[in-house]
Order: C-alpha cells, then sequence, then structure tokens
C-alpha cells in the first residue's frame, strides 16, 4: 500500500460514494480506498453503517491483523519505537498498518500531528499505511472510532495494526481494550518506576519497553519493573511479561521487541485468550455504538417540557426523582 495524501473529509461532500467499490479497492490495497473509507469512520459518515456491513464476511475468511498497542508518557519515544518497529516489521515481510491517535486541533477537529512528519522512512513503501486519527475531545485519548478504522484496515490485508496513542490520562488503559498485545514505554529519568505502580500500566502490559536504553537510569527502571510484576498475582500458565531495553534511535533491541510480540501472539492463539481479548472488544464496539446513538437520540432532553414537569413534581413533594426518572425514560421511549 503506498502513502495515501492525508484526507480530511468522507461522506459525500466529493461526489458519490459507492461503498462495495471503496471496500473491493481496499482488499486489493488501494491506499486511496483504504483512506476513503477510514475518513468516512472519522466523519461518522450516515454510510459508515453500510461500510461495515459490507466489511463483516471478511472477517470470517481472512487472518486477522495483529493489532499491537503503543503507549507510555509523552517524552518515552513512542512515535520513534514506533518508526525502528514498523522497519523491523517489514524485514519480515509483514504488511504494517499505524494508526497513530493524536490530539484534536481545538479549530478543525483534526489530527494535530501529521502522520508524514513522523513516518518519513516509510512513506513512499507499499507494505506501509500510516494515519493520524484525531482524538476528537475523547478524554481517554482514543477517538471512539478506532474501532471501525481497525476494521478497514484489517480487511485491507494488513498483518500488524501499530495503534500509537496520545499517551495521556486514560489512553493507556484505554489502548489494551483495543489491541491484541499491548506495549507499554519507558524510559529512565521520567519517573516512569512510579508511574508504573500508579497508573495501572502493570495490569495492562504484554511487553515493556525501556527505551532510551544507553541513559543512566535505564537499569535501575528495569529492576524496579521485575519486582513490581514479580508481586502480581498471576495464575497458572499466565504470560510473564517480558522486559526489553532499546534504543529505537539507533534500532538496538528493536529485534527483540519484534520477537517478543510474535512470541505473545503464539500464546494468545494457543491459549485461546486471543479468541476472549477480540470478543471482549466486539462487545465494548457494540456498547460504545449503542450509547452514543442513545445520547445523539437524548442530546435535547434539557429542553423538553416534560423535565421540566418532572422537575417540579419532585420540588413539591408530589414525587421522587427515580419515579420521575422511570417516566421521563418512558417519553423518550427508552
Amino acid at each position: 500500500m503506498t502513502q495515501p495524501h492525508s484526507s480530511t473529509g468522507g461522506g459525500r461532500r466529493r461526489g458519490a460514494v459507492s461503498v462495495p467499490d471503496l471496500v473491493s479497492g481496499a482488499r486489493d490495497g488501494d491506499p486511496r480506498a483504504v483512506g476513503r473509507l477510514i475518513s468516512l469512520v472519522e466523519d461518522e459518515s450516515p454510510l459508515l453503517r453500510e461500510v461495515m456491513a459490507a466489511l463483516a464476511p471478511y472477517a470470517r475468511t481472512a487472518r486477522r491483523a495483529h493489532v499491537v498497542g503503543i503507549t507510555g508518557s509523552p517524552g518515552v519515544g513512542k512515535s520513534t519505537s514506533t518508526n525502528a518497529l514498523v522497519t523491523e516489521l517489514r524485514r519480515a515481510g509483514k504488511r504494517v498498518a499505524v494508526l497513530a491517535v493524536d490530539p484534536s486541533s481545538p479549530f478543525s477537529g483534526g489530527a494535530l500531528l501529521g502522520d508524514r512528519v513522523r513516518m518519513q522512512d516509510h512513506a513512499l513503501d507499499p507494505g506501509v499505511f500510516i494515519r493520524s486519527m484525531a482524538s476528537r475531545g475523547h478524554l481517554g485519548g482514543l477517538a471512539w472510532t478506532t474501532p471501525q478504522a481497525l476494521r478497514v484496515l484489517d480487511a485491507a490485508g494488513c498483518d500488524v495494526i501499530l495503534v500509537e496513542t496520545v499517551g495521556v490520562g486514560q489512553s493507556e488503559v484505554e489502548v489494551a481494550g483495543l489491541a491484541d498485545t499491548t506495549l507499554v514505554l519507558l524510559a529512565p529519568g521520567m519517573g516512569d518506576g512510579i508511574q508504573a505502580a500508579k497508573a495501572g500500566i502493570l495490569e495492562i502490559g504484554d511487553l515493556f519497553v525501556v527505551n532510551k536504553a544507553d541513559r543512566d537510569g535505564a537499569d535501575e527502571v528495569r529492576r524496579h519493573l521485575r519486582t513490581m510484576l514479580a508481586l502480581a498475582d498471576r495464575g497458572e500458565g499466565a504470560w510473564k511479561a517480558p522486559i526489553v531495553k532499546t534504543v529505537a534511535a539507533t534500532g538496538d533491541g528493536v529485534a527483540e521487541v519484534a520477537a517478543e510480540i510474535e512470541r505473545h501472539l503464539g500464546w494468545l492463539e494457543e491459549s485461546g485468550e486471543l479468541v476472549r481479548r477480540r470478543t471482549r472488544r466486539a462487545r465494548d464496539e457494540i456498547e460504545s455504538i449503542a450509547l452514543t446513538r442513545m445520547r445523539a437520540r437524548w442530546g435535547d432532553v434539557h429542553g423538553r417540557s416534560e423535565l421540566d414537569e418532572l422537575a417540579d413534581a419532585v420540588v413539591a413533594g408530589e414525587s421522587d426523582p427515580y419515579t420521575a426518572a422511570d417516566r421521563l425514560l418512558d417519553v423518550l421511549g427508552a
């Protein structure tokens, strides 16, 4: 897949859109078709339902892409590590997609960081597709449409999809809900040892990478992680997360990271955890879509006269808030 031009819109603004043609093009590895489909996802296009229905059958016939989440605090070298990992995966003959979830622009709602700025080394590689997605103000740092974008890339024949998060707030935890394998990056001199104990990353990390290992303190971070992981309660046969030291800027240790990612995929398949994680991911996706539609349907509830009447009844002691809420749900048809 050659690198597509950045696209900021989908839907119907550029003329009629043929979903079957776009899906067929994406299946053939056409980067423009893939880009248009992801734009439809980002724009929450009315065609999105048709797109997802068209992609669904391919989940039964294709070997699904290995989704790898990459997260960590700002400054640990996520983009550099992602770039180096893409190089290693391409060396192994893998088709790779990178979905970089960036902070949203307060003006346009689009991603602030450009995909080409991050990944110049792979801009012309036909086996790499890179796309920035805006978080659009989502508090966890991941756009709620990210799972649909993953479905597009999966159908496009990617072997590995790297999801790089904003690295703020809840994104470290949220990425684990999207990924088959979660890679947590740390670096010396950034207080990551304390963060490991506080942020819950010990629970979500399948692989820990201490980047910038040529700096003082790298061994200390690794020792601290080992100690904390040894204290974790793990059942028999559970995966034991390895710790790898890297210098992503030079590529040192990246081959070992790629090998551990592949080893984790093997464990997921043999243990049955891969199916469990993907089922859980589908459940979360269905719930997110349903709740989003409910919020859209009830978005104008504050403007309804029935709400004022129910509030007056509660204040007057003629009703209680639970009964009033039940009546409001009846009015809304919920």
